[in-house]
């Protein structure tokens, strides 16, 4: 096993995209059926760890993506923008940065389950995400249609420079403040109190005023209780007072009859029918 490290070193150095010990060790052992464990490999790997710490290298070995790469330091990071501004390749979109985030933390995730969550259609930025290769198909859901799922690739990792997809930065981590207790609204009328509270001290007329609001205010509603019920006495009055107005109207209307003159005339009409009775009996007999 000779030149091990110089071996390895040329595979670390000529592979596109981070090479895992897996991979080293399969490719040793096709070129000279050398059998290493993962011990030797790497114990190889920290010697060229070590070897590029000079500051004679301006790239380093580091350990991303379930692998090693060579990349260049981070002192050299504004030199080699400056050389990738004008590429395009890996520019993303914020449709695409959106929709990348949502795999990453949701992975595998399928297209469908991405369009819910950001509310649009994703088909645009997923197929250039995936020209990109920084997601890929990972596999098929167990759902109805077993739809398509994704989830990002090694480039992405190597991309953002990461061992694996637990090295994202959590949502925790993202928090401003982080010592907060309650919820929003509770917060927020503490705060409102304690607001009022502050004003009523620094300014003693924003007291009396609110007191004085707060006693017109018992004034307009006693006022308004006051107006209410003249209102119901005065309908209660005018039903009254109509009521009395139809009785009236009926009694004007109602004759009370005159029972003397009915008693008089009613004897004047039997004294007449007695008479024309004799008379019609003399006739009779005669």
């Amino acid at each position: 096993m000779e030149l091990l490290k110089q071996q390895i070193e040329a595979l670390i150095f000529c592979s596109e995209q981070s090479i895992s010990l897996d991979e080293i060790k399969a490719s040793l052992k096709l070129s000279f059926e050398w059998e290493l464990t993962d011990e030797e490999v790497i114990d190889a790997i920290e010697g060229i760890k070590s070897k590029y710490l000079s500051e004679e290298f301006a790239f380093e070995l580091l350990e991303i993506s379930d692998g090693y790469q060579f990349l260049t330091k981070k002192q050299y990071h504004p030199t080699i923008n400056a050389l990738i501004q004008h590429k395009s390749k890996k520019k993303l979109s914020v449709s695409q940065m959106e929709t990348l985030a949502i795999i990453a933390y949701r992975q595998p995730i399928s297209k469908s389950e991405i369009e819910h969550i950001r509310g649009v259609s994703c088909d645009y930025a997923v197929q250039k995400l995936l020209e990109k290769e920084l997601v890929e198909i990972s596999g098929k859901s167990d759902g109805p249609g077993r739809p398509v799922l994704y989830s990002t690739s090694r480039n992405f990792m190597d991309y953002f420079g990461i061992k694996n997809v637990k090295d994202l930065p959590q949502l925790k981590d993202l928090h401003v403040e982080g010592n907060e207790i309650g919820s929003a609204t509770e917060m927020m009328d503490s705060s409102d109190l304690e607001g009022a509270s502050a004003t009523e001290n620094e300014n003693p007329e924003f007291a009396e005023n609110s007191t004085e609001i707060v006693e017109n205010s018992e004034e307009i509603s006693s006022i308004e209780v006051e107006s209410e019920v003249e209102v119901i006495e005065a309908v209660e009055n005018e039903d009254v007072t109509a009521e009395m107005e139809e009785l009236a109207d009926a009694e004007e209307v109602m004759e009370i009859p005159d029972r003397k003159a009915i008693y008089l005339e009613n004897e004047h009409n039997v004294e007449a029918i007695d008479e024309n009775a004799e008379i019609k009996n003399e006739n009779e007999e005669e």
